[in-house]
């Protein structure tokens, strides 16, 4: 066959070092792979190779073998394709590519359909030179040992990954607004001041009952920097698929994400996404069960009590009129108590004079609930009243338990539970010492061999029983301690607002559920921690005290003596 023998190549050096690579141990192994060394080594190769011409120089620095993906080889192939190469040159196969499939469709079917000449020089592999039976089995078994090779890394940072999260460390490169890196430790969190500002400025907005169309207005009226420009102005390298304009202004979507962010009480939650192995690139988000999360993992901007509230906010209808900016009063708190949809407020003009009052949503838009119709001000002097009532007595309450020796009323539970941690610990010596009596039974003949194994296993049972018993006593104990300086805190939420004249959207979000509204002279209110109410209530008997309630809802308490 005739070979043309004055064919000049034109060739492109292709040079790659990916972030894997780097983590390799071997200082020698690490500067071998090096671009610098690799353009070397493939200069010094080509240098006596006159049927070869250099063209262009191709490099991925930083960039995996585990797919093609990659600029500066996308870019070499539209060269292959434009006629510009027809040779491609590499220090070896593993720069080339680690992936098995892939890499052995360009060497073995691309490159040779497009008359491409493929040189990989320390596996001593020149196409033009032709294979030989060695080479139908060595190449393939190289590009499948690159690729093991690549699966095996992706599996080791995986599990690197998985145990920094597991530990409470931010493996994520760029954190929540709000918070920083520390400079000590980048895998820790702190607040950043600025930031960290307009994150709890945000969520006050939100509890005075401004919607997030409103917040977002609001920021950037005063010119505060979004999440993304605040990143960008820091010197990050951050980017956001996000971005619709030249500058990327707060809107909605970006205040109810921090909104919704439990980052912002000191929780961790990281592993939400990730690929399916190290070929494929695209993410999914894995089952929530599957989160990594670590609670009070470092210092809140927000109290678990706010964020809450914010949460319950967030699952209301509270949507407002174009032109309003913050939600009515009691939006999304007020129900209908026969169809419990939500009560709309609107405004009504007679004779020149306008009148505000509440309806029921269902009958607004259908007719098939009753409208159950109250004027605005009727419907919130009532609940002003009963909001003072309910306060008064909680600090009648607070006052009672002051009183009778500030026990907290834990201790009655905390006192039931030792009544049985010491009846399970009987228990365990009583079957400690039929079981010794059991031997003597037996030698003395009281009892039989069978009989004695029967006894023995059962006692034993038993024994094991009590101790397990015994240990989630002991637990639940801990628990109860653990929670005790704690019990009435709720209590507080009430007092604060003792000397109340006014109701505010943050004093209704704070201390009310739900209010249900029969009609204009009936309505019912659930306020929050109500469980926590009736449970004091119920426990105030064995506290010594006589409750009663009168008909106006008023409590009155008499102590009779101090246990």
């Amino acid at each position: 066959m005739y070979q043309n023998i004055n064919k000049i190549y034109h060739a492109a050096i292709y040079v790659r070092l990916s972030k894997e690579d780097g983590d390799i141990s071997s200082s020698a192994k690490l500067e071998s792979n090096s671009i610098s060394n690799q353009k070397a080594l493939i200069l010094d190769f080509l240098k006596d190779k006159k049927d070869i011409e250099v063209v262009s120089v191709r490099v991925d620095d930083g960039y995996s073998g585990s797919n093609f993906e990659r600029p500066a080889f996308q870019a070499m192939l539209e060269d292959i394709r434009h006629g510009i190469v027809d040779c491609v040159v590499v220090k070896d196969l593993s720069r080339f590519g680690r992936e098995y499939i892939d890499s052995g469709k360009y060497i073995e079917r691309l490159f040779p359909a497009l008359g491409v000449r493929f040189i990989a020089i320390n596996d001593n592999y020149d196409s033009l030179k032709g294979k030989n039976q060695a080479d139908e089995i060595i190449i393939p078994f190289k590009n499948l040992i690159n690729d093991a090779y690549c699966r095996d890394i992706s599996i080791k940072i995986r599990s690197n990954l998985e145990i920094k999260r597991k530990k409470g460390e931010c493996v994520t490169p760029f954190v929540a607004f709000g918070y920083r890196k520390t400079k000590t430790d980048k895998h820790k969190l702190e607040i950043d001041p600025s930031a960290g500002g307009v994150v709890q400025d945000i969520f006050k907005m939100k509890l005075r009952g401004m919607s997030q169309d409103a917040i977002a207005n609001r920021l950037n009226e005063l010119g505060i920097l979004s999440p993304f420009e605040y990143k960008i102005s820091s010197g990050s390298r951050y980017e956001t698929g996000f971005r619709q304009k030249e500058q990327a202004l707060w809107s909605s979507v970006t205040v109810r994400r921090i909104l919704e962010n439990e980052v912002y009480i000191g929780n961790l939650v990281q592993g939400k996404r990730t690929t399916p192995n190290h070929k494929v690139k695209q993410t999914y988000v894995k089952p929530e069960d599957d989160w990594i999360r670590i609670e009070k993992n470092h210092e809140p901007l927000v109290s678990d009590r706010d964020f809450e509230i914010v949460q319950r906010l967030l699952g209301m209808d509270t949507r407002t009129s174009p032109d309003q900016k913050q939600v009515y009063l009691l939006s999304g708190i007020a129900v209908c108590a026969d169809c419990g949809a939500p009560m709309t407020r609107k405004v009504s003009t007679v004779a020149g004079k306008k009148y505000a009052y509440y309806l029921c949503s269902t009958n607004k838009e259908t007719k098939r609930c009753s409208s159950h119709r109250i004027p605005e001000k009727d419907l919130e002097d009532a609940v002003l009243v009963m909001l003072k009532q309910h306060i008064q007595n909680i600090l009648h309450l607070k006052r009672v338990l002051e009183f009778i020796g500030t026990v907290p009323f834990q201790e009655i539970n905390m006192k039931k539970l030792q009544d049985r941690l010491e009846k399970k610990k009987q228990e365990k010596e009583r079957c400690k010492e039929l079981r010794m009596m059991l031997y003597s039974d037996m030698k003395e003949g009281i009892v039989s061999k069978e009989d004695y194994v029967e006894l023995h296993a059962a006692y034993g049972k038993r024994l094991r029983n009590a101790e397990e018993s015994i240990r989630a006593i002991q637990k639940e104990m801990d628990n109860e301690l653990e929670k005790a300086d704690k019990a009435n805190t709720w209590l507080d939420y009430f007092v604060k607002y003792q000397d109340i004249e006014e109701l505010s959207r943050t004093v209704v979000v704070e201390l009310i559920r739900k209010i249900r509204v029969y009609d204009k002279k009936n309505i019912e209110i659930t306020f929050d921690f109500d469980d926590c109410y009736q449970t004091l209530l119920n426990q105030l008997p064995a506290m010594g005290v006589d409750m009663v309630i009168d008909d106006d809802n008023n409590l009155q308490v008499n102590v009779k003596e101090v246990v």
